[in-house]
Order: structure tokens, then C-alpha cells, then sequence
């Protein structure tokens, strides 16, 4: 766990507008979480994206980026010792880039992968810190790394890179970050896939580019079932002990695309942050939709978890069993995004107007 209080910390991640990876959840849920088992959906660990034709090739010569920060690194070699966000790590895993260490859910509390982790080996890895505010200078700076990544949900900070030492960080090797909120999905997908092949992934070989076409697939069969099954409305929602959130598409890249597809997602009016409208169990049923999307990450309430909530059990998604899996902080590789745009469709064909 981390130290410092709980107050304090939220603070924090009130200020930077990161009370959610992807927007639904609050710290009060991850503190409370820490080392929960997972609640990972088969679409997005069970149907893992087609795999780079090999490792990435580390390019010879110089090498440069831009990030999203404007921040343009130019080095005089591509850097081979890379560390990374969990997430931003099993993104480039999926094109052939690996990392030698990460930070952020890698491990739960048995010693297996987090959902977050992708199809990262986590056993092979370092790992810097596994929860929020954990960040262990010392075993970052023993890997002597060339290049620090990770996400930005509000710049110019770097996702589960700590407020109170991101000073020390940042001054033991470049970083980049990648923003990921506030704008459409392929925009996070496109910027990874740039930073991929900037590190050595050939993006034309045969298993990246079918990550791809796989992609622009499902999101052209969503469009169309979007557009045979008018009026199913979707929700997307996460749960923690004290409380239910109700995402609005606006700030998350997975939700904003899918709506620009046509889907009918629930707009909260009392949207906090920019991410999300926090309800009290009491009131959890104030909105209606037929299909919920549920934030499946392992510090969150899943299904099971939530059965004994009478506001859940009314809800009517959920009395006609419509309840998809989330992983409301994507991986932002085509075919893992890919996985989730089919899942999302399978559940709009399939949907009853419940509400």
C-alpha cells in the first residue's frame, strides 16, 4: 500500500483530474481494492489481439519522438531499456516491443497477472510499483533505462508516476507520455502504434497489420449493429463499496469512439471532474439503460460483488442479465481494442429494450 493518507491522495488525484484510469472510479475504491481478485472480462484477456511477427528490431542511428507533452527527445540511438506503465507495456508487447520494467497493476495479490498486464510475462519483469503511489526509485534506476512511458490523463503528468518524487524520476532518463483522455480512441491507438515502430516494430508485418484490419472490422460491424437495433441504450459504470459511478463518453477515448459509432450511451447531469457522476447505493438506479458496460478492473466491484445491492439487482440490464465486462482503462493496441469493440457488439445484437 502506499503511505500517506487517504484524503490526502485523493486530493491529488482531484487536482490532476485522474480519479479514474478511463473515468469511473475513485480512490477510495482503489485503496480499498489493493490485491482484490480480479475481475478481468474473457473479451479482453481471453481474446488476446493477433501477435507481432517477432521481436521489434532496435533501429540503428538516431532516434527522435514527439509525445504529447510537445516534448520532442532526440537521442543518439533508439533506446533498448525501456520501462513503462503497465498498460503503455502491454501495448508495445502487443507489437513486438518489450520493456524490462513496468509500473502501475501488474500483479494480484496471488502472483498472478492483473488484467492490466495484458499478455505481458509479468514474471520476467521488474516491477517498480504494483499499486498507486508505489514507485521504487532505487530499483528503476538499477535498470539503467533508456526511456520512461506512460499514459496522460491530464497533461503534463505521467500516469502512476508519483507527484512527490516525479522530480528524482524524470531526471534519471527521457520519458514520454502519450495523452489518452479527452479525445477518440484511435488517436491513443495511432500514437502507441507511432511509438512502437519508432522503438523497432515493423507495423507492416503480417500479425500488426491484422491487428489493424481487425480493428476498422469491428468497428464498422458495431456501426451496423448499432444502427439495426435503434434505441438500445448503453451505460457504462463502475462499482465500489460505497458508491456507483456512471461514466459520461465525453472524457474516455474507448467511450467517445464507440459513440461516434452510434452507440446511445447514458449522459450523467452531474458529471464531476469530467469523468463521471458518483450516485450513492440508494440512488444507484437513477438511470436506465439496456445494456451496462461494468468496469472489470481488479480494485473495482464485480457482478458477484454487487448482488446483494437492491439498486443493482432493479436495475434492468441487470435483471435481464446485460452486463458486459469493461475494461474501462483500455490497452491501446488495435487488437486488444479490436476484442472489446466485438464484445460490445455481440451484446447490442443480443440486447432486449429492457428500459
Amino acid at each position: 500500500m502506499t503511505s500517506g493518507t487517504a484524503s490526502e491522495m485523493a486530493t491529488g488525484m482531484s487536482r490532476r483530474g485522474l480519479l479514474a484510469a478511463g473515468g469511473t472510479v475513485g480512490l477510495g475504491t482503489l485503496l480499498a481494492a489493493c490485491g482484490a481478485s480480479s475481475g478481468s472480462s474473457d473479451a479482453n484477456a481471453g481474446t488476446a489481439p493477433t501477435s507481432a511477427s517477432g521481436a521489434a528490431t532496435t533501429p540503428a542511428g538516431p532516434w527522435t519522438f514527439t509525445d504529447d507533452r510537445k516534448k520532442t527527445l532526440k537521442l543518439d540511438h533508439a533506446p533498448a531499456r525501456l520501462v513503462a506503465y503497465v498498460g503503455a507495456a502491454a501495448a508495445l508487447h502487443d507489437y513486438g516491443v518489450e520493456c524490462a520494467g513496468v509500473f502501475g497493476p501488474t500483479e494480484l495479490k496471488n502472483g498472478s497477472a492483473d488484467a492490466q498486464a495484458g499478455d505481458l510475462d509479468v514474471g520476467k519483469l521488474t516491477v517498480i510499483g504494483n499499486t498507486w503511489g508505489e514507485f521504487s526509485i532505487e530499483k528503476y534506476a538499477a535498470l539503467s533505462p533508456g526511456l520512461l512511458i506512460s499514459h496522460m490523463y491530464e497533461a503534463p503528468t505521467l500516469w502512476y508516476v508519483p507527484d512527490e518524487s516525479a522530480k528524482k524520476i524524470l531526471a534519471i532518463a527521457p520519458s514520454v507520455g502519450i495523452g489518452v483522455a479527452g479525445v477518440p480512441l484511435t488517436t491513443p491507438l495511432r500514437r502507441y502504434a507511432e511509438l512502437a515502430a519508432s522503438l523497432g516494430a515493423d507495423m507492416n508485418a503480417t500479425g500488426n497489420a491484422a491487428q489493424k484490419t481487425r480493428f476498422e472490422q469491428a468497428s464498422a460491424d458495431l456501426r451496423a449493429a448499432v444502427k439495426a437495433r435503434p434505441g438500445i441504450t448503453v451505460m457504462a459504470s463502475s462499482g465500489a463499496a460505497d458508491a456507483f459511478y456512471v461514466s459520461t463518453p465525453s472524457s474516455a477515448a474507448d467511450l467517445s469512439y464507440y459513440r461516434g459509432l452510434g452507440v446511445d450511451f447514458i449522459v450523467p447531469d452531474k458529471v464531476q471532474g469530467g469523468f463521471f457522476e458518483t450516485l450513492s447505493w440508494e440512488n444507484a438506479d437513477k438511470y436506465k439503460a439496456d445494456v451496462i458496460m461494468l468496469d472489470d478492473r481488479s480494485a473495482t466491484l464485480q457482478p458477484k460483488d454487487l448482488a446483494g445491492k437492491p439498486t443493482w439487482a432493479r436495475l434492468p440490464a441487470v435483471k435481464a442479465n446485460q452486463v458486459l465486462a469493461w475494461p474501462s482503462e483500455p490497452i491501446f493496441s488495435y487488437g486488444r481494442c479490436a476484442a472489446q469493440i466485438e464484445a460490445l457488439t455481440k451484446a447490442v445484437t443480443a440486447a432486449k429494450k429492457v428500459s
